[in-house]
């Protein structure tokens, strides 16, 4: 029997997380975005609403019939998210839910995007906490981007209405889902000539009561998509340089801390991206890589994380297009290699802490993305593997990660090609690596009836998979 040892997956200096699916774009699978990008993401975002107090919901308020044709995209009675199917009265057994076990099982946390009525009852607000139990640590971002006057909610209620809002909601969603971290994202600083956030006197409060803060940051956006086209002297569009959208960002979390009395909490930015609408294609990937690089160059520690908006995108806000032929079907632009260059970047890899020596069975824990017992197999390759596979005999769900690169194993597989591994990342002389094995939860839910069952899910793992490596092919050449 092989050597096995105990390995805890722990957090990154700037954690990478990705947003999937919105108004602009269907949400895409796990297993594909895995397959495009190598690793998973720290936490993924999705984005719904909740206005069941409205006659048309939970029908995506677009998509009801006879609804007069929107002059622009939050031209709608209430915004145009996908609907939130769960809260009072409502299921746990459709969206978000499947999207959410989907990223759960493979590794990753959810940050869900919620955008509430601000007038709900406080049942409806424990209803929500209570679908939320069960997948562990969570993000909740409620009511984002509170500062402006594009979603409905800022239409129904004034600024400091939103901000008790958020307030009365994260006293109620965390008395029913202590799992939960909550996420407030308001506009920051947008003046660098202004020493304040925009309307911090309302929101002062929720930015010492929420768990994280954050902003979402375009560096270039073309807002009128998709009812217009970003031309020159055009003004349903903008562009702000790198540095000046960095300074922005830091500058907000110097007001949070100043805010929260100089005490620190988690900055995030919730959204972050250039738009290839006003850039251009290649102008997109440049801005990225500098706004990532700039994260790099000055050691931005202040910095807990990043999500970039978003996978696939009907406009040009995607690491791919959606194509106008065939609607799950993306079309990869320039910047997707150069956010694939930057996530394996050290900062923005989770750390891997080596333990001592165990023995089968053993007993793995998920705790989070940042968070996780798991176990690490020594290998040796004589040379570059001409094949490297695993067999599984058990229902096994596992995350799975070998030089560099990570592979999902669902409960159904019992065959795991790891030569994916090796494509980009030669070796060239005899090699020692390790093969880790982690598992997060098999259905996406924790088990509550565990006594610590909101927070950790468990998995005893009786028996290691075959390994076989070949560094030769199966029969030679014969010419």
């Amino acid at each position: 029997m092989e050597n096995i040892f105990s390995v805890k997956l722990g957090r990154a200096q700037c954690a990478a997380d990705l947003g999937d699916g919105s108004e602009r774009g269907e949400y895409v699978p796990q297993d594909y975005i895995l397959q495009k990008l190598g690793r998973p993401h720290r936490a993924v975002s999705l984005m719904y609403c909740y206005y069941p107090l409205d006659k048309e919901f939970p029908a995506r308020i677009s998509e009801v019939p006879d609804m007069p044709k929107a002059r622009f995209q939050w031209d709608y009675p209430y915004d145009d998210y996908f609907p939130y199917l769960g809260g009072l009265n409502g299921s746990t057994d459709g969206e978000p839910f499947a999207s959410m076990r989907d990223i759960r099982r493979h590794g990753q946390d959810v940050i869900l995007t919620l955008t509430i009525d601000p007038f709900v009852s406080d049942d409806h607000l424990a209803a929500i906490g209570d679908d939320l139990r069960p997948f562990g640590r969570l993000f909740l971002r409620i009511n984002h981007e509170a500062t402006g006057n594009w979603f409905e909610f800022n239409k129904r209620a004034t600024y400091q209405q939103v901000a008790d809002f958020y307030c009365r909601a994260v006293h109620i969603i965390k008395e029913h889902a202590p799992n939960v971290l909550t996420i407030l994202c308001i506009g920051g600083v947008e003046d660098l000539s202004s020493e304040e956030m925009v309307r911090e006197k309302e929101f002062t409060q929720a930015v010492r009561e929420t768990d994280i803060w954050s902003v979402d940051k375009y560096i270039s956006l073309h807002w009128g998509h998709p009812f217009d086209i970003a031309e020159t002297g055009g003004n349903s569009h903008q562009r702000t340089s790198v540095r000046d959208i960095f300074e922005m960002i830091k500058r907000s979390y110097e007001r949070f801390l100043c805010l929260n009395g100089g005490v620190p909490k988690p900055m995030l930015v919730s959204e972050l991206n250039s738009d290839g609408n006003v850039v251009g294609a290649f102008g997109q990937a440049e801005d990225i890589r500098r706004f990532y690089d700039m994260i790099d160059s000055e050691n931005a520690d202040w910095l807990s994380g990043v999500t970039f908006y978003q996978f696939r995108d009907r406009g040009r806000l995607g690491l791919e297009i959606q194509d106008v032929n065939r609607c799950d079907t993306g079309v990869e632009q320039p910047v997707l290699g150069v956010y694939r260059e930057i996530i394996n970047r050290p900062r923005f890899m989770p750390t891997m802490a080596a333990g001592g020596e165990v023995s089968l069975p053993v007993k793995l824990r998920w705790g989070s993305s940042e968070d996780a017992e798991g176990i690490a197999i020594p290998l040796h390759f004589d040379a570059q593997p001409c094949f490297c596979e695993l067999y599984f005999e058990d229902d096994s769900n596992l995350m799975i990660e070998l030089n560099g690169r990570w592979f999902y194993k669902s409960p159904e597989a019992s065959f795991i090609d790891l030569m994916p591994a090796f494509y980009e990342r030669r070796i060239s002389t005899p090699a020692d690596m390790e093969l880790r094995i982690f598992a997060p939860p098999a259905t996406g839910e924790n088990d509550l009836s565990q006594p610590d069952g909101m927070f950790n899910y468990y998995y005893t793992l009786e028996k290691l998979p075959t390994i076989r490596i070949r560094t030769s092919p199966a029969e030679p050449c014969r010419d």
